[in-house]
């Protein structure tokens, strides 16, 4: 498992495979080189060797699944000078998290799959060619075509991050300035709503959850009023399944956390997916189990094709 040794979310995981006696190695990428050390050799077929914290060894070669979640980066010597941490960061990388991604194993999920999927506008047009109906949106950093987009919806438009999560925010128009031109922005078409949902996939299974905002800023976006919203599972559509069930093929992911606009009408609309998104607090508030879904698939350990 690697993440971070402060991840909750993590130990929830950790707690079901140790009641089901499957071995589990916690490490974090922070903790190499100096409180980690490797030693990898190339054998016929795969690297094979050791990793070492010290108080317990992993052999590589009996890796079966990885749960990749929150690693933090490297730790290096603080006497070192930029360039040198700059260096020793980046061989650290290519080494450690080479032969970690080099082993055939299942992985939950695959950086380069996480990474792949985590770029918004290949979501969104992948989203748009299966049918799950994302907003209209643009990304500009011209201001007039950002102005024409608005016109052109004849409702209100939202923006949010392209990168790290912001809150979505409400666009005036008017507002919209040559500071539109210092970087690449997303405006979308705002949508009416009469809920939204946050559907986590865990391998073929699917946890569903409604969300319903109780506040004006909840209803803009979930994230900035935690404390006003209520919590209810939900089935997912035929139609919605089969396509996430696509999507997730297409980017070779095992895992992903999903934020729909459900509509006044009952029609789902995609908004995001984050490969690598939270999921405890849903578990807490409503108890669908997916710490144990996601501790199932790491002890099968079956290599994802």
């Amino acid at each position: 498992m690697l993440t971070n040794q402060l991840d909750s979310t993590a130990d929830l995981v950790v707690d079901r495979l140790n009641h089901r006696n499957v071995p589990v190695f916690r490490c974090d990428t922070a903790e190499f080189p100096l409180e980690l050390t490797l030693t990898a050799t190339l054998g016929e077929q795969r690297w094979g060797g050791l990793l070492d914290n010290g108080h317990r060894t992993l052999d590589l070669a009996a890796v079966r699944s990885v749960y990749f979640r929150r690693p933090e980066e490297f730790r290096l010597p603080d006497s070192m000078s930029e360039a040198e941490r700059r260096f020793a960061a980046a061989q650290s990388r290519a080494g450690f998290v080479g032969v970690a991604v080099a082993l055939p194993c299942l992985w939950i999920n695959h950086p380069a799959r996480d990474l792949d999927a985590n770029h918004k506008p290949w979501q969104l047009a992948v989203a748009r060619r299966l049918g799950l109906e994302p907003p209209r949106s643009i990304i500009t950093n011209d201001p007039c075509a950002a102005r024409e987009f608005a016109t052109q919806i004849c409702g209100q438009v939202i923006t949010k991050s392209l990168g790290a999560p912001v809150d979505t925010v409400i666009v005036d128009p008017a507002e919209l300035d040559d500071s539109v031109r210092l970087c690449a922005h997303l405006f979308q078409e705002w949508i009416d709503k009469a809920h939204e949902v946050r559907l986590t996939v865990v391998g073929g299974r699917f946890f569903a959850v409604e969300i319903h905002a109780g506040s004006e800023e909840a209803r803009i976006d979930w994230r900035t009023d935690y404390d006003s919203l209520t919590y209810e599972p939900t089935t997912v559509p035929d139609r919605v399944r089969h396509a996430v069930t696509a999507f997730m093929r297409h980017f070779g992911l095992v895992f992903g956390a999903f934020d729909f606009i459900v509509t006044p009408s009952g029609r789902w609309r995609f908004l995001e997916v984050n490969p690598n998104g939270q999921w405890s607090w849903i578990e807490h508030r409503t108890g669908v189990p997916i710490s144990y879904a996601i501790a199932e698939l790491l002890e099968k350990g079956m290599t994802h094709e």
